[in-house]
């Protein structure tokens, strides 16, 4: 593979969603469809793992660069993988969403309980509920059998949901919504 295969997957990769390609000649297929294979891996907009089905066939060219196009725009402004470094590991983030779905059901038993209270349940229900979701994408993340541009979604999904800059500082958010728990004055 030539510096201007890699060049060309580059340029092929980051045009236009259904911009008209011609598929490459057989006696370039193979170096062509390589450097594009190691280009959308490199920018993660490829699972590794993808290889071996996304443009197996010359006839799988354009729509399969299509869809390598359209991960390269919806992943622009994702997260790289890197940053699940910086997120606790999937054993400690399910022992979190574990306490996290307790704690909703014992908001469940306790609003059949106290009626005269539930719109306060309901709410701490659906904070319990933002909380959760947050750290579901943070377990999408850190799940490594996921294609990387699943784990890339999550990564994005969690940012959005936390804030750019919390994410870029490295704050996590509450499991559970611990102001709850504050004791009464």
């Amino acid at each position: 593979m030539s510096a201007t295969d890699l060049v060309l997957a580059a340029t092929l990769l980051s045009a236009p969603v259904g911009t008209p390609e011609q598929t490459p000649p057989e006696d370039r297929w193979v170096s062509v469809r390589d450097a594009i294979h190691k280009t959308a891996v490199s920018w993660e907009i490829m699972d590794p793992r993808e290889e071996r089905y996304l443009m197996a066939a010359r006839d799988d060219f354009e729509p399969d660069l299509n869809l390598l196009r359209k991960r390269f725009v919806e992943l622009a402004d994702a997260p790289k993988l890197a940053d699940c470094r910086r997120l606790p590991d999937r054993r400690t983030v399910n022992e979190l969403i574990k306490f996290n779905r307790a704690f909703r059901k014992h908001l469940e038993d306790r609003e059949v309980f106290e009626p005269d209270r539930a719109d306060l349940f309901h709410q701490a229900m659906q904070e319990t509920d933002r909380c959760y979701r947050q750290w579901d994408a943070v377990r999408d993340a850190q799940c490594d059998f996921y294609y990387v541009t699943v784990r890339r979604t999550a990564l994005k999904k969690f940012r959005d949901a936390l804030g750019a800059d919390a994410f870029a500082a490295g704050e996590m958010p509450s499991y559970v919504p611990e102001w709850r728990f504050a004791a009464a004055p």
